[in-house]
């Protein structure tokens, strides 16, 4: 069993409020739970109406699926399709 971890930085450069945020990382956090099946939640900068931090956590009995899995989580979040602009992302496998 392989767990992956990553932990994606944004920076949200158009919103004026929490309420913007909470928008914008509902949508990116909706679509890649029902797309890829993994679990993500805000993990860090709550306060913050321009930054937010995600964190990404998928299990798998294959280290290259997981691997693909979470590439492709970023390369989705990184798309035009969201108002996000991503300043930082850790990844991590853990074999268990």
């Amino acid at each position: 069993m392989n767990v992956g971890v990553c932990k994606i930085r944004l920076r949200l450069p158009g919103n004026a409020s929490l309420k913007e945020k909470r928008r914008v990382l509902k949508s990116i956090t909706t679509q890649l739970k029902n797309r890829f099946n993994i679990s993500v939640a805000e993990v860090d900068d709550h306060d913050l109406w321009q930054k937010a931090v995600l964190g990404i956590c998928f299990i798998s009995n294959n280290t290259r699926y997981t691997s693909e899995v979470l590439s492709k989580v970023l390369n989705l979040v990184t798309s035009s399709r969201f108002e996000v602009e991503v300043l930082d992302c850790e990844t991590e496998i853990v074999p268990f």
